[in-house]
């Protein structure tokens, strides 16, 4: 269980301290007086907001997409904002270019597996020595 304080609580609403305190006294949020402090469970509040609680490492995440190719990374530039990502798979690098934001949530680094996942409303082959 993960329990978080009003100030946590106004981050994560995007709301003001005093009215996440106030919700709690009504009865809108789900939360418990301790003493002078307002605590609220992480999960009630994700229910309400009809999502679940950030995946813990030991629970799978899954997804739609089918092209998911598994690889390591062998490469990572931080630059500003973006971050580029080369990723081996198999005896293939493939680049990915994303926030640095991303990359550092993620904790990357280099010689970590990871998931390089394709979405793609179009793909496109080629073969040597086709028409052009």
């Amino acid at each position: 269980m993960n329990t978080l304080n009003a100030e946590e609580v106004a981050r994560l609403l995007h709301l003001n301290v005093k009215r996440v305190q106030n919700l709690a006294r009504e009865g809108k949020l789900p939360a418990s007086r301790v003493g002078r402090k307002w605590l609220f469970q992480r999960e009630a509040l994700e229910a309400l907001l009809g999502r679940s609680a950030e995946p813990s490492p030991n629970r799978s995440l899954a997804i739609s997409a089918r092209n998911r190719l598994r690889g390591q990374i062998t490469k990572l530039a931080l630059d500003g904002l973006m971050a580029e990502v080369q990723v081996r798979i198999g005896d293939q690098d493939l680049v990915s270019v994303i926030t640095r934001s991303s990359a550092e949530r993620l904790g990357l680094k280099i010689g970590d597996e990871v998931y390089a996942v394709i979405k793609s409303t179009e793909v496109m082959l080629g073969k040597e020595g086709g028409e052009e």
